[in-house]
């Protein structure tokens, strides 16, 4: 999937309003900073390196975030008219969801994802981009934190696990939040399965997107064939 610029501009206008809209105060400030310092890096940005992940292109960062966020507060309402038991604000479900893979960008200067020099790669095995090995490793989560810290940009609870435990148990570390038999032990707040829930839509809904690609161009292929095919018949009638 290719974006135009003008739609990444689009997507970039869109995320500065939610911050606009949705923080006040010295919180506002520092993420418009934030956001500010990362912009030309963030707008081209993918969410994966493998075509078939989600979003492996560039502005795929900014178009993933942009959809959890919308899903998310979808999901927020959805488990309020249920009868959910609510504890949290909106704000904290926009605050995980735009920043539970905020590590994916890199360091304060560097890129996590580079784009693959070998061309085999990309083309056999649909990896086009690849970890920058000149940025000391961290996991997405511990790569968060670091930065939202740089900035001075705190948290809550709430805010802090549904970051962390956006990938379910995808993620091994996550077992203990979520598998466990004791009470003392669950999660106290549902934030954290929303922040999942959508994220895992997206993700879903963004390969199924990469899946069917082609299938309008065959459409309208095929539409083309059967236009010519009906005047070539048209002719000897």
């Amino acid at each position: 999937m290719k974006v135009t610029a003008e739609e990444i501009q689009r997507d970039w206008n869109k995320l500065i309003k939610i911050i606009e809209t949705t923080f006040q105060g010295e919180r506002k400030e520092k993420l418009l900073k934030m956001y500010e310092h990362f912009k030309d890096r963030l707008l081209l940005a993918p969410a994966s390196g493998i075509d078939h992940f989600h979003n492996a292109f560039p502005g795929g960062y900014l178009k993933h975030i942009l959809s959890v966020i919308q899903f998310s507060v979808k999901m927020f309402k959805l488990w309020k008219e249920c009868g959910a038991y609510i504890d949290y604000t909106k704000e904290e479900i926009i605050f995980a969801s735009m920043h539970h893979d905020l590590g994916k960008l890199g360091d304060l200067e560097n890129d996590h994802y580079v784009p693959n020099p070998s061309e085999w790669h990309r083309k056999n095995q649909g990896k086009i981009y690849t970890a920058n090995s000149d940025i000391q490793f961290m996991n997405t989560f511990d790569r968060t934190m670091m930065i939202l810290a740089h900035f001075g940009i705190s948290l809550s609870t709430n805010e802090l696990l549904g970051i962390k435990l956006a990938d379910g148990l995808y993620d091994e570390a996550n077992v203990p939040y979520f598998k466990t038999y004791y009470h003392e032990k669950k999660l106290k707040s549902n934030l954290a399965y929303i922040i999942h829930q959508a994220d895992e839509m997206t993700a879903r809904i963004e390969y199924e997107n990469w899946l069917h690609k082609d299938d309008d161009k065959k459409q309208q292929d095929k539409e083309k064939t059967e236009q010519l095919k009906n005047v070539f018949d048209g002719l000897f009638k």
